[in-house]
């Protein structure tokens, strides 16, 4: 009989070999974490664009059903001398706009007129809305506030007259022949354009026309 060649012993990796996949391994599990983190980044940011323009959208929204519904009834002066007229508007002074709204839903059943006052302000990127529980507010009747839309450049606020011209203020000057002072304290415009400068979608232009 032949004798049999003796069996080698089972050959392990070398240093080298292990050195190398490690090295592998490592370059893998880098450009894994990448694409990962990549991903992760990119979700957050289309999360934050989601809410942006979900604020954007209820922003907007607000602000349509409050024009729409520009109801012509003014209301007394805080200080309980004179009048306001239903809507008063200044681009040089705050609040942007003053109104008196239809449609406030009740839902509670409260004891209060469907007329509500509304204000708009912007101060530092953000624009605020203020509402009273009351319809003819004193001075010691707080607004209640609400930041309706953040990081934004600028408002800007026109009013389409009867002549069809849009116009900064409101309401117009009108002579006084033409015109009562109950019925100029109850005038609206025909339409109400919104242009919001954003810092994401730039400028967003909406024009709401008000109902008779």
């Amino acid at each position: 009989m032949s004798a049999r060649p003796p069996r080698r012993a089972p050959r392990g990796f070398t240093l080298i070999e292990l050195l190398v996949a490690i090295f592998i391994a490592a370059i893998m599990f880098a450009i894994g974490y990448g694409v990962i983190m990549q991903s992760l980044h990119a979700r957050r940011a289309i999360r934050q664009d989601q809410r942006q323009l979900l604020a954007l959208q209820m922003a907007l929204r607000v602000m349509e059903q409050d024009f729409v519904q520009l109801a012509p009834r003014p209301v007394r002066s805080p200080s309980g001398q004179g009048w306001q007229p239903a809507l008063l508007a200044s681009p040089s002074t705050e609040p942007l706009v003053l109104l008196t709204r239809d449609g406030w839903s009740n839902p509670l059943g409260l004891q209060r007129p469907e007329l509500e006052r509304v204000a708009y302000e912007f101060k530092h990127g953000t624009l605020i809305r203020e509402h009273w529980n009351v319809l003819d507010p004193t001075l010691s009747d707080p607004p209640v506030k609400r930041n309706l839309l953040k990081h934004l450049r600028g408002v800007q606020l026109r009013y389409l007259n009867l002549d069809r011209h849009w116009i900064r203020q409101w309401p117009p000057p009108v002579a006084g022949a033409e015109a009562t002072l109950d019925s100029y304290y109850r005038m609206r415009p025909l339409a109400v354009e919104v242009t919001l400068r954003t810092r994401q979608w730039g400028k967003i232009v909406r024009i709401f026309e008000v109902a008779e």
